[in-house]
């Protein structure tokens, strides 16, 4: 579903990665992981159009950087702090992708949004405020506002950060859900352990320093047998002098 092909990211003169391949099938539940500044987000950044590289390509679907032409985005983005409009309600927020992209009368908009709600667990918040909202509840609507669209393809950056531990493996197994019942492609960026060994089978490591991927395939194995020391702290959360 998705192809990455000698790609470069940076800002100006500045690298920050580069030559980056790698694929995502469809249906899976792809991680993209590493430590701190190692450009996971602006990784997410290319993939969802919002910073162009400075070589290489991205193809969802067949087609270079879709959805930035014009045409409904044939993905939808859960950004690390639900970006919510604030002064909207949650359902209006919801119906917010309906009113640009389609032609759907108010009781169609309305009716699809109440069901992404529904889906996500939020049946009977339709009127509140953002800011009424816990954590948790501003990651889930921001999830069923990106799934208004009835989108194939989810991008979801940190979706657990910020959250209590009950309330993040809620959302993992929210995240399970929505791909099983759903068949959704989710890539998901995220440095969370816990995450990570029970929402998906296949990753990539970014490192820094390398300012590339420095490791691919599934956590578990990685964590037992990687031949990089990095990989291994990483995942064994043990310190490189330790």
């Amino acid at each position: 579903m998705i192809d990455v092909e000698n790609l470069a990211l940076g800002f100006g003169e500045t690298v920050i990665l580069e030559n980056l391949n790698f694929s995502v099938q469809r249906g899976e539940v792809f991680v993209i992981l590493g430590g701190s500044g190692s450009g996971k987000t602006t990784l997410l950044k290319c993939l969802v159009g919002l910073l162009q590289p400075l070589r290489g390509s991205v193809r969802i679907e067949g087609a270079t950087r879709p959805g930035l032409n014009g045409e409904p985005p044939s993905y939808g983005v859960l950004f690390q702090s639900g970006a919510l409009f604030s002064s909207l309600s949650v359902l209006d927020n919801v119906r917010l992708p309906l009113e640009k992209w389609t032609d759907l009368d108010d009781a169609a908009t309305d009716a699809i949004a109440r069901s992404k709600l529904r889906l996500v667990g939020l049946e009977g918040f339709e009127a509140y405020l953002p800011a009424e909202l816990s954590g948790g509840m501003k990651k889930r609507a921001g999830i069923a506002r990106a799934l208004a669209l009835e989108s194939p393809l989810l991008f979801l950056d940190e979706p657990s950060a910020g959250l209590d531990p009950v309330t993040a493996v809620e959302l993992d197994e929210l995240i399970l859900t929505l791909n099983s019942s759903l068949g959704m492609t989710m890539v998901i960026v995220t440095h969370e352990l816990e995450s990570i060994f029970k929402i998906t089978s296949r990753c990539i490591m970014l490192d820094r320093e390398a300012k590339g991927i420095i490791a691919q395939g599934d956590p578990r194995e990685l964590r037992e047998h990687a031949s990089d020391q990095r990989v291994l702290h990483f995942f064994n959360r043990t310190s490189p002098g330790a």
